[in-house]
């Protein structure tokens, strides 16, 4: 008799991987950003402060358990639950919440697996087509846009934090219609608007565009 293998981190990266290699895949990988360096171009903090990777950490483990407060600007609702911790010391839980589309206006439910690693500061979110909800009903995620999943992760130094985030949809073939939303954030030279978010809400800093 076969046995599966328990979740762990290791099996949330290789399948993020698998999607990431897939020649049917879209994919789009931001260029990392260098956060204190786009706050000292592009901002100005009161009172002034650096952000460090730790920081950085706090934020995107946050961002990943309630997305309704650090994305509003795309989700409407949004729940999670089931936190368990693995084998492996990463933690595990599912995420249902209702986005926009990346490129249409309408509005639909996402459902992600969620796994986190302190060890290797970085997230990954793995879209599902069905899930059990806490209640044990099952949620089936929106047919209007593709099935993607998304890594985030710190890199950089203490000092000099730099925020990742790379995108796997999985398309039926490359789709270039996907890749301008994100090209459009890098155009604008600002940083991610969870992280203006967190500066605000969670350091009490007050921020504004240059």
């Amino acid at each position: 008799m076969s046995s599966v293998s328990a979740p762990s981190f290791d099996s949330a990266e290789r399948e993020y991987d698998d999607a990431w290699k897939a020649p049917s895949s879209t994919r789009f990988e931001l260029p990392p950003v260098d956060v204190n360096e786009v706050l000292r171009d592009r901002y100005r903090v009161e009172p002034a402060k650096s952000l460090t990777r730790a920081m950085i950490w706090d934020m995107e483990t946050k961002k990943a358990w309630d997305p309704l407060s650090y994305i509003p600007y795309v989700v409407s609702e949004a729940r999670s639950w089931g936190r368990t911790t693995l084998r492996d010391g990463s933690e595990r839980f599912s995420r249902s919440s209702m986005q926009r589309g990346w490129i249409k206006q309408e509005e639909g439910r996402v459902l992600e697996d969620v796994f986190v690693s302190d060890a290797k500061q970085a997230i990954y979110f793995l879209g599902r087509a069905r899930m059990a909800a806490e209640s044990g009903v099952e949620l089936a995620a929106s047919s209007f846009q593709p099935l993607f999943h998304v890594r985030h992760a710190v890199g950089g130094s203490e000092e000099e934090p730099l925020n990742l985030w790379c995108i796997a949809l999985l398309t039926h073939a490359p789709d270039a219609r996907y890749i301008e939303p994100f090209e459009q954030m890098v155009r604008s030279g600002l940083l991610p608007g969870f992280v203006e978010i967190y500066i605000e809400r969670d350091l009490n800093l007050k921020l504004s565009r240059i």
